[in-house]
């Protein structure tokens, strides 16, 4: 299982999905269908995309109908043409269509992250720098979301606040100052996890280097004080071992000249917040 969804039960999540839309029973399709038709579904892309969570969108099916067969299946990851089939299943007509819209809701919402974020991959390729997500994602779905994000060719930033030590502009105001900030979370941190602190100006930045400091986040600042930055970490002491990450504003055509100016990491909450669902449909038909 990949190590975005160690952290929950991924079948236990998706029965929880499909009783939010099936309730106490689809009752249009019981009217309509015979308990023994069988049927095929192809789950086929309606435009070009990366596929990522098929495996999820089959085990939808599979919970309501165990005897579900898989006809032919593409792999996440997959770049797919519109017209192409991700998967085809043969099962009971019933199951098929009463999984259908979960199967497929989380399918599109999936594709579409894979394929924004592999557009950031690419437009940063051949630079040293990581395209990293964040923990803005649809609550209840992050480990999908950010499963869907290594699919791209991602990485994933923290998955929950337990994952690393990450001071940011709240934090800072609260504590009075980076200084302060940094010193208190120091004396409660057994140094077990990453140690991060976001800065906003250079002056910030020195204040910040110094202490032993796993990475820097340097928020919101454009190409030009991002290089800067790399030039006064990389000239630190220590500066060859502190990550630099930049964040905000990133869009696909900035990306490549932050990713020019030095940073190992950029970490983008658009890969999940703000990534639009890809056009994939689910044609069921009798056998």
């Amino acid at each position: 299982m990949p190590l975005s969804l160690v952290r929950i039960n991924r079948r236990e999540a998706l029965k929880r999905f499909l009783e939010e839309d099936i309730g106490q029973g689809d009752v249009t399709t019981l009217a309509i269908v015979p308990p023994d038709q069988k049927a095929i579904g192809h789950f086929v892309a309606k435009a070009p995309l990366v596929l990522a969570g098929i495996e999820s969108a089959i085990e939808i099916l599979t919970l309501l109908d165990e005897g579900v067969v898989i006809e032919s299946r593409h792999r996440d990851g997959d770049a797919l043409c519109e017209g192409d089939r991700a998967a085809s299943v043969r099962g009971q007509a019933r199951a098929l269509l009463s999984g259908e819209r979960v199967a497929t809701n989380l399918l599109q919402r999936l594709c579409g992250i894979a394929t924004l974020t592999r557009r950031f991959v690419e437009a940063v390729r051949g630079t040293q720098a990581k395209i990293l997500d964040t923990r803005k994602t649809t609550p209840g779905l992050r480990a999908f979301e950010k499963y869907a994000v290594t699919v791209g060719g991602g990485i994933n930033h923290r998955f929950g606040l337990d994952d690393a030590i990450l001071i940011k502009d709240n934090h800072i105001r609260l504590a009075g100052g980076v200084r302060p900030a940094i010193e208190t979370a120091r004396q409660h941190e057994s140094r077990r996890h990453r140690f991060e602190v976001e800065v906003t100006t250079l002056e910030e930045l020195q204040e910040a280097l110094r202490y032993d400091l796993d990475a820097v986040l340097l928020d919101n600042m454009n190409p030009d004080m991002v290089r800067q930055a790399v030039t006064c970490v990389r000239a630190h002491e220590s500066g060859g071992k502190i990550i630099v990450e930049a964040s905000g504003g990133m869009t696909l055509d900035n990306v490549r000249a932050f990713a020019e100016a030095g940073v190992d990491w950029i970490s983008i909450g658009a890969l999940t917040h703000t990534a639009s669902a890809v056009d994939m449909s689910f044609k069921i038909h009798p056998t």
